[in-house]
């Protein structure tokens, strides 16, 4: 055997491990929350807000009438406004930043994510666990926080070229990191969904996706547009549909 096809199979061997490694059982689910966000307008903390599902939270958010608090650490580079949107400077990494603007609100949206693939990173899982003490601190009920499809119950459901060369190759630190913040979410007392998005894209929303805790595929690449993944979240403000569970959402 040549020293390619050794490569080839040490490669695919890898690849197969990781799948399973990131893998978890579904956490259960929590049939009803423990404060109901009613059908009023409401206060809404978005974590993530310059990125690019945040931007569409933040424009739905507004949209549907609530009062958003947009959460950057450079607020510049959320190049719009309106009256019912208050951006904050803050940092996931520090505390204190987040519990200056958490009172007074009754749900977080958290898209938060970085662009530090290719080294060890704990920013998604410390940043998180920041953002959950402030909120039990500020007795904040709800979060509902964007994840990824390929992690924990949903390894391997990215189709095969995210499962051979994507995850393994290029997100390995992020994906571990997911895995850890997902954990964290889980052993907290909040009313919490995590949603886990196939690959992402800037098309317009469709309004019509598979949504589940078994959705994706091992063999053919799954997609869902920022814009349907923002107006999804948004819907698990009042609907205990998932809580306490992870879903995915793909077309």
């Amino acid at each position: 055997m040549s020293w390619k096809w050794i490569i080839l199979v040490l490669w695919l061997l890898y690849a197969v491990a990781f799948i399973f490694l990131l893998r978890r059982p579904p956490p259960r689910g929590r049939r009803s929350s423990r404060v109901s966000l009613g059908e009023r307008a409401l206060r809404l903390l978005i974590i993530g807000a310059t990125g690019g599902t945040g931007r569409q939270l933040v424009r739905q958010a507004l949209e549907a009438g609530h009062q958003v608090t947009a959460v950057a650490r450079r607020p510049a580079k959320l190049n719009f406004s309106d009256p019912k949107l208050q951006v904050a400077p803050g940092d996931v990494l520090d505390l204190r930043s987040l519990e200056a603007v958490m009172p007074g609100h009754d749900a977080v949206l958290c898209a938060l994510g970085h662009k530090q693939f290719f080294w060890p990173t704990k920013i998604l899982s410390e940043g998180t666990a920041n953002i959950i003490q402030a909120m039990q601190s500020a007795n904040v009920p709800r979060l509902i926080c964007e994840s990824s499809l390929g992690v924990g119950s949903t390894s391997g459901q990215v189709g095969l070229i995210g499962n051979l060369f994507v995850y393994p190759l290029i997100l390995p630190f992020y994906s571990w990191d997911k895995l850890r913040q997902e954990k964290i979410i889980e052993e907290s007392d909040l009313d919490w969904v995590i949603i886990r998005p196939a690959k992402l894209t800037d098309g317009a929303a469709r309004g019509q996706y598979r949504h589940g805790p078994e959705v994706g595929g091992y063999f053919m690449p799954v997609s869902i547009a920022r814009a349907d993944v923002a107006a999804f979240m948004l819907e698990q403000l009042r609907n205990d549909r998932y809580l306490g569970s992870a879903v995915g959402i793909c077309y």
